[in-house]
């Protein structure tokens, strides 16, 4: 057997996983494994321009492609610097792993330089993580941690290897051998009993909603969901995360619950009689009050984590198990349905939906975001990546750009990240090489990362970003204005010149204050080779309709004021 190095050994293993391109920045701890990636060139390291720009360009990366994303660091700050995008990515479900470099292992606990006890601080934001300080580990090690990144429920897994492991050298050669972990059960047979009581309860049903979640994407579930949804004719509400799982133009499809979903959505939920939750946690922005959540609806529960059945909603019938072969089972025992009355009725409930959406308002000279994201979707024909930072500008993508496929919509739920949006889209274009990405961003979110345009601009590559300029932290302001009597305390957000940001990239900018120049621009910008910038100026005091307070009852939603009564107070037509 030939001799490796351990930092050889780390490349090796991620060739051998079938790792491609990799996210990190180097430093002393591990810069044996630096030196070593020179010998394999089929893998692209991506040099960002901080740590966690590494760590959310490999979660963009894994949620684009469905494949593991790679990040790595040094030891000490470069660790601590992937924590934010660790917990974004544990908290989405994303398959990562991140390999950091760890002190010589006779200098832990002694305070040495760049000394962080990194497996401590991540422990409750990772799926596992490992500290490795023999060579002959770190092979069996990195397969574990790829083994259960991408297995069962996924997400992020760290594997800290001290230098003198990096260093040292054995007589190697790669294990084929399946990894087996003794105690992990990553997936559960579906048993009888099981779907005797979930097609009991769905047979019962009249007015059933389907809850589809990101889960349905992770399992490549959609065309059994669809399958399922249209053998019972039930209609199917989406997460956040779960968007572009059930085509936006499916007839069932009624679009996004929660928060700042649809009203007729959150309406439904909370007047059906069986709720099936498929790959979805009931998340707090998703329920609204648990007490009064679907007060007349039996739930059943399909989740691949045990952990999630029952922990914020109580149900009737749980099918722990992967979604798409459940979904297989349940097709095979159920009858075709017909609930053409209930669905008659949710679309009843639209009501003067169409009078209050911003696309139907005349054109009074103000450019809104949502006219900038609508007509994004119009231009690209719902055909791009979008990837989005957090806050109103993500809601308002989740209404106004219509998704058609899974896997087209990346975006930080649970953890809300700011930040994430550019270096996430730099990742998803390194997995998609040939899609459209457009990045749409808050100006808050995109100051806390845009030194990754210079990373997009060293390698070349092509995305778009559009930059939802309004001169606040939006939603934030959103709240003081309906919760705090407007009381903007830190609000108000001074923002540089975007236009000469890009140009001190090497990258071309443009700026839009007028709806009548969006689409010029936008074709402009997907006809320029590199990455491009475009700063939408838009109304300051935009808000995000409906929204449901904080802890109130899920159909308690605040709504855009009908035009006739903003006609009588000579209000903005926002």
């Amino acid at each position: 057997m030939p001799k490796r190095t351990g930092a050889q050994i780390i490349w090796e293993c991620l060739v051998n996983e079938g790792v491609t391109t990799v996210f990190g920045y180097p430093g002393g701890a591990i810069l044996p494994a630096y030196d070593a990636i020179l010998d394999y060139p089929t893998i692209q390291h991506v040099l960002v321009r901080h740590e966690q720009g590494a760590a959310h360009m490999a979660d963009g990366y894994a949620r684009a492609s469905g494949q593991v994303g790679v990040a790595i660091a040094t030891s000490g700050p470069g660790a601590t610097n992937l924590v934010t995008g660790i917990a974004t990515a544990m908290m989405d479900s994303s398959p990562v792993v991140c390999i950091t470099g760890q002190v010589p292992s006779k200098l832990i606990g002694y305070d040495a330089f760049q000394e962080t006890d990194i497996t401590g601080i991540t422990l409750p934001i990772t799926k596992h993580n490992y500290l490795v300080t023999r060579v002959e580990d770190i092979m069996p090690t990195i397969k574990e941690a790829f083994h259960l990144a991408k297995s069962g429920r996924p997400g992020p897994v760290l594997v800290d290897i001290t230098k003198d492991a990096q260093q040292a050298s054995i007589e190697w050669e790669w294990d084929p051998k399946p990894v087996k972990i003794r105690g992990y059960r990553p997936s559960r047979p579906v048993t009888s009993a099981q779907l005797s009581k979930a097609t009991e309860l769905i047979r019962a049903s009249k007015r059933p909603v389907i809850l589809a979640g990101q889960g349905v994407i992770q399992s490549n579930g959609m065309k059994e969901l669809i399958a399922f949804a249209e053998l019972l004719n039930a209609p199917i509400a989406m997460t956040l995360l779960g968007l572009g799982g059930v085509p936006a133009s499916h007839r069932l499809n009624l679009g996004m619950m929660g928060m700042h979903g649809e009203a007729w959505v959150n309406h439904a939920i909370q007047g059906a009689d069986l709720l099936m939750a498929f790959g979805m946690r009931f998340d707090d922005r998703v329920t609204g009050n648990t007490k009064t959540y679907a007060p007349h609806a039996r739930k059943l529960h399909v989740d691949i984590d045990p952990s999630e059945i029952n922990k914020n909603v109580t149900a009737d019938a749980a099918i722990v198990g992967d979604l798409r072969e459940t979904l297989k089972d349940l097709i095979e025992v159920l009858e075709p349905a017909d609930h053409t009355p209930w669905l008659e009725h949710i679309e009843s409930m639209k009501g003067d939906a169409a009078v209050r959406d911003i696309q139907t308002l005349p054109d009074t000279g103000h450019l809104y975001a949502a006219h900038v994201i609508n007509d994004i979707w119009r231009i690209t024909e719902g055909k791009a990546i979008v990837v989005t930072d957090v806050g109103q500008h993500q809601m308002w993508e989740a209404q106004y750009y219509h998704h058609e496929t899974p896997r087209s919509l990346i975006t930080s739920g649970g953890l809300g990240t700011m930040g994430f949006a550019l270096p996430a889209a730099i990742g998803a274009k390194m997995a998609c090489p040939d899609a459209e990405v457009w990045v749409i961003v808050g100006d808050g979110g995109f100051q806390m990362t845009q030194a990754e345009l210079t990373t997009a601009a060293q390698e070349g590559i092509k995305i778009n970003v559009a930059i939802i300029n309004n001169g606040y932290l939006g939603m934030v302001r959103q709240w003081q204005e309906f919760f705090y009597e407007r009381r903007y305390s830190s609000t108000p957000l001074r923002s540089p010149d975007f236009v000469k940001i890009a140009d001190a990239h090497g990258l071309a900018g443009f700026r839009v204050e007028k709806r009548g120049d969006v689409e010029d621009v936008v074709q402009r910008a997907r006809s320029t080779d590199g990455t491009i910038l475009i700063d939408f100026r838009v109304e300051q005091e935009d808000s995000v309709y409906p929204m449901v307070p904080a802890g109130a009852d899920l159909d308690a939603m605040i709504r855009r004021p009908e035009p006739s009564v903003l006609a009588e107070t000579g209000a903005d037509p926002i």
